[in-house]
């Protein structure tokens, strides 16, 4: 796992790149504040519900939640069980609010 900054996501972003984007959050939290990921909570992941990303074993794949944590968690897991490129967002969707401020979901 390698960590990511919200500045270089945003860049990223921002010149049209695809990224694959995982929102280890709750559907609550999803629903306040999302960054375009898509919903796949801890919990799902921990128990290897991970159909919808089963195919991106081998893509980049940036895992985020509200601060860093639970996204370092599922990104350090999913390594565990074969993805090759797993990030994590520092700081998470806190960072982004503070840096950004603005909802791109």
């Amino acid at each position: 796992m390698e960590p990511i900054t919200v500045a270089e996501v945003k860049k990223r972003m921002d010149a049209g790149e695809e990224l694959h984007l995982v929102d280890v959050r709750e559907p609550y939290e999803n629903a306040d504040f999302n960054i375009g990921g898509i919903l796949l909570p801890l919990g799902m992941i921990q128990t290897l519900q991970i159909d919808e990303i089963e195919d991106l074993k081998d893509e980049e794949v940036i895992f985020y939640c509200r601060s860093g944590n639970r996204s370092g968690q599922a990104a350090l897991f999913l390594e565990a069980m074969g993805f090759q490129n797993t990030r994590n967002l520092v700081g998470g969707v806190l960072a982004w609010q503070e840096k950004f401020g603005t909802n791109t979901g």
